[in-house]
Protein backbone atom coordinates (compact mmCIF):
# COMPACT_ATOMS: atom_id res chain seq x y z
CA UNK A 1 0.00 0.00 0.00
CA UNK A 2 1.37 3.38 -0.34
CA UNK A 3 2.36 5.65 2.51
CA UNK A 4 4.12 8.54 0.56
CA UNK A 5 4.52 9.85 -2.40
CA UNK A 6 6.25 12.87 -3.90
CA UNK A 7 4.60 15.56 -5.76
CA UNK A 8 7.18 17.93 -7.00
CA UNK A 9 5.27 20.32 -9.36
CA UNK A 10 3.74 23.72 -8.61
CA UNK A 11 0.39 24.55 -8.30
CA UNK A 12 0.61 26.01 -12.07
CA UNK A 13 2.10 23.09 -13.37
CA UNK A 14 -1.12 21.27 -11.94
CA UNK A 15 -3.23 23.71 -13.22
CA UNK A 16 -2.09 23.30 -16.87
CA UNK A 17 -1.71 19.46 -16.21
CA UNK A 18 -5.60 19.19 -15.44
CA UNK A 19 -6.56 22.28 -17.41
CA UNK A 20 -8.66 19.87 -19.99
CA UNK A 21 -11.33 19.53 -17.31
CA UNK A 22 -10.90 21.70 -14.26
CA UNK A 23 -13.44 24.65 -14.38
CA UNK A 24 -11.77 26.09 -11.33
CA UNK A 25 -7.33 26.10 -11.04
CA UNK A 26 -7.12 28.38 -8.02
CA UNK A 27 -6.18 27.36 -5.03
CA UNK A 28 -5.86 29.04 -2.09
CA UNK A 29 -3.28 31.27 -1.05
CA UNK A 30 -0.55 30.07 0.97
CA UNK A 31 -1.61 26.61 0.50
CA UNK A 32 1.26 25.19 -0.95
CA UNK A 33 1.29 21.76 -0.01
CA UNK A 34 4.71 19.71 0.77
CA UNK A 35 6.58 17.71 -1.47
CA UNK A 36 7.08 14.60 0.55
CA UNK A 37 3.51 13.98 0.99
CA UNK A 38 2.84 11.59 4.22
CA UNK A 39 -0.46 9.90 5.41
CA UNK A 40 -2.51 13.06 7.43
CA UNK A 41 -0.21 15.46 5.50
CA UNK A 42 -2.12 18.06 2.88
CA UNK A 43 -1.92 17.07 -0.73
CA UNK A 44 -3.42 18.75 -3.90
CA UNK A 45 -6.37 17.15 -6.02
CA UNK A 46 -8.79 17.81 -8.42
CA UNK A 47 -12.23 17.74 -7.32
CA UNK A 48 -15.44 18.54 -8.66
CA UNK A 49 -13.98 20.60 -11.24
CA UNK A 50 -11.65 22.20 -8.91
CA UNK A 51 -8.04 22.28 -7.51
CA UNK A 52 -8.08 21.78 -3.18
CA UNK A 53 -6.09 20.96 -1.01
CA UNK A 54 -7.10 18.23 1.55
CA UNK A 55 -5.39 16.30 3.86
CA UNK A 56 -4.45 13.01 2.80
CA UNK A 57 -6.77 10.01 4.96
CA UNK A 58 -10.25 9.88 6.18
CA UNK A 59 -10.05 9.83 9.72
CA UNK A 60 -10.21 6.44 11.63
CA UNK A 61 -11.80 7.31 15.18
CA UNK A 62 -10.32 5.22 18.25
CA UNK A 63 -9.93 4.79 21.93
CA UNK A 64 -7.60 3.72 24.02
CA UNK A 65 -7.67 1.01 26.60
CA UNK A 66 -9.25 2.71 29.06
CA UNK A 67 -11.88 4.28 26.64
CA UNK A 68 -10.09 7.44 25.93
CA UNK A 69 -10.52 8.94 22.65
CA UNK A 70 -7.13 8.61 20.85
CA UNK A 71 -5.90 11.25 17.96
CA UNK A 72 -8.08 10.11 14.47
CA UNK A 73 -5.55 7.47 12.24
CA UNK A 74 -5.87 9.06 8.60
CA UNK A 75 -6.99 6.04 6.39
CA UNK A 76 -5.47 6.25 3.27
CA UNK A 77 -5.58 3.84 1.25
CA UNK A 78 -8.63 2.12 -0.37
CA UNK A 79 -8.36 -1.56 -1.79
CA UNK A 80 -10.45 -2.02 -4.34
CA UNK A 81 -11.94 -5.24 -2.96
CA UNK A 82 -13.25 -3.26 -0.13
CA UNK A 83 -15.33 -0.24 -2.11
CA UNK A 84 -18.40 -0.89 -1.01
CA UNK A 85 -17.75 -1.30 2.70
CA UNK A 86 -19.77 1.27 4.53
CA UNK A 87 -16.30 3.13 5.62
CA UNK A 88 -15.92 4.47 1.73
CA UNK A 89 -18.94 3.26 -0.31
CA UNK A 90 -20.58 6.40 -0.36
CA UNK A 91 -17.44 8.79 -1.41
CA UNK A 92 -16.37 6.25 -4.05
CA UNK A 93 -20.13 6.20 -5.84
CA UNK A 94 -20.03 10.52 -5.04
CA UNK A 95 -17.29 12.22 -4.48
CA UNK A 96 -14.20 11.16 -6.91
CA UNK A 97 -11.42 13.00 -7.67
CA UNK A 98 -7.80 13.15 -9.36
CA UNK A 99 -4.77 13.49 -7.37
CA UNK A 100 -1.42 14.53 -8.83
CA UNK A 101 1.74 12.33 -8.18
CA UNK A 102 5.01 12.95 -9.55
CA UNK A 103 6.66 9.78 -7.69
CA UNK A 104 4.87 7.00 -5.25
CA UNK A 105 7.32 5.09 -3.23
CA UNK A 106 7.21 1.52 -1.27
CA UNK A 107 9.52 -0.05 0.85
CA UNK A 108 11.70 -2.22 -0.27
CA UNK A 109 14.67 -4.39 1.80
CA UNK A 110 15.29 -6.34 5.03
CA UNK A 111 13.45 -5.74 8.13
CA UNK A 112 15.19 -3.17 9.69
CA UNK A 113 17.01 -1.89 6.73
CA UNK A 114 14.35 -1.22 4.39
CA UNK A 115 14.64 1.82 2.05
CA UNK A 116 12.80 3.65 -0.40
CA UNK A 117 11.98 2.52 -3.96
CA UNK A 118 9.98 5.18 -6.28
CA UNK A 119 7.66 4.48 -8.92
CA UNK A 120 7.13 7.12 -11.91
CA UNK A 121 6.37 7.59 -15.64
CA UNK A 122 9.47 7.81 -17.94
CA UNK A 123 7.64 10.33 -20.42
CA UNK A 124 5.79 12.63 -17.72
CA UNK A 125 6.78 14.69 -14.46
CA UNK A 126 2.97 13.68 -13.38
CA UNK A 127 0.31 11.18 -12.95
CA UNK A 128 -3.30 11.27 -12.16
CA UNK A 129 -4.16 8.91 -9.41
CA UNK A 130 -7.86 7.58 -8.83
CA UNK A 131 -8.56 8.85 -5.31
CA UNK A 132 -11.92 10.44 -3.72
CA UNK A 133 -12.57 12.82 -1.02
CA UNK A 134 -14.77 13.68 1.95
CA UNK A 135 -15.77 16.04 4.52
CA UNK A 136 -14.48 15.40 7.87
CA UNK A 137 -15.02 17.34 11.36
CA UNK A 138 -11.36 15.61 12.25
CA UNK A 139 -9.57 16.81 9.42
CA UNK A 140 -11.60 19.17 7.45
CA UNK A 141 -11.51 18.23 3.41
CA UNK A 142 -9.85 14.87 3.14
CA UNK A 143 -9.13 12.28 0.10
CA UNK A 144 -7.67 8.70 -0.30
CA UNK A 145 -6.06 7.32 -2.65
CA UNK A 146 -7.49 3.85 -4.45
CA UNK A 147 -5.39 0.69 -4.63
CA UNK A 148 -5.25 -2.00 -6.83
CA UNK A 149 -3.46 -4.90 -7.45
CA UNK A 150 0.71 -4.44 -8.66
CA UNK A 151 1.50 -4.40 -12.05
CA UNK A 152 5.01 -5.92 -13.73
CA UNK A 153 6.63 -3.34 -12.63
CA UNK A 154 5.74 -3.08 -8.97
CA UNK A 155 5.73 -6.55 -8.47
CA UNK A 156 8.29 -7.96 -6.16
CA UNK A 157 8.30 -4.60 -4.09
CA UNK A 158 4.78 -5.14 -3.12
CA UNK A 159 1.46 -6.61 -4.10
CA UNK A 160 -0.56 -3.62 -4.75
CA UNK A 161 0.03 -0.34 -6.20
CA UNK A 162 -2.54 3.42 -6.79
CA UNK A 163 -4.78 3.15 -9.95
CA UNK A 164 -3.21 5.29 -12.31
CA UNK A 165 -5.35 6.93 -15.25
CA UNK A 166 -4.33 7.96 -18.57
CA UNK A 167 -5.81 11.23 -19.52
CA UNK A 168 -8.22 9.13 -21.67
CA UNK A 169 -10.11 7.68 -18.68
CA UNK A 170 -10.14 11.09 -16.42
CA UNK A 171 -13.42 12.16 -17.27
CA UNK A 172 -14.88 8.38 -16.45
CA UNK A 173 -13.69 8.03 -13.31
CA UNK A 174 -14.93 11.58 -12.26
CA UNK A 175 -18.52 11.42 -13.76
CA UNK A 176 -19.19 7.94 -14.72
CA UNK A 177 -21.33 5.85 -12.93
CA UNK A 178 -19.75 3.49 -9.86
CA UNK A 179 -19.47 0.80 -12.49
CA UNK A 180 -17.58 2.46 -15.01
CA UNK A 181 -15.52 3.90 -12.60
CA UNK A 182 -14.85 0.44 -11.12
CA UNK A 183 -13.84 -0.92 -14.68
CA UNK A 184 -10.72 1.68 -14.31
CA UNK A 185 -9.36 0.21 -11.18
CA UNK A 186 -6.90 -2.21 -12.71
CA UNK A 187 -2.92 -2.49 -12.89
CA UNK A 188 -1.14 0.34 -14.80
CA UNK A 189 -0.48 -1.15 -18.19
CA UNK A 190 1.87 1.25 -19.47
CA UNK A 191 6.06 1.65 -18.67
CA UNK A 192 7.06 2.51 -15.51
CA UNK A 193 10.65 3.48 -14.63
CA UNK A 194 11.80 2.32 -10.78
CA UNK A 195 14.30 4.14 -9.15
CA UNK A 196 16.32 2.18 -6.27
CA UNK A 197 17.85 4.59 -3.32
CA UNK A 198 19.47 3.95 0.08
CA UNK A 199 17.23 5.96 1.46
CA UNK A 200 15.80 4.86 4.93
CA UNK A 201 12.02 4.21 4.34
CA UNK A 202 11.48 5.19 8.34
CA UNK A 203 13.01 8.75 7.53
CA UNK A 204 13.15 11.60 8.83
CA UNK A 205 8.88 13.42 7.86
Amino acid sequence: MCNLYRMSKSQDEVAHFFDAIAQDLSVSPGSNAPEMVYPGYPGMVLAEGRLAQMSWGFPLNRTGAKGQPLKPKPINNARTDKLGSSFWAASFKTRRCLIPVSAFAEAEGPKGGKTRTWFSLPDSDLMAVAGFWRDSAEFGEAYTMVMTEACIHVQGVHDRMPVILPQADWQQWLQGTPNDAYQLCRPYSGDMQVTRTDEPWAGRR
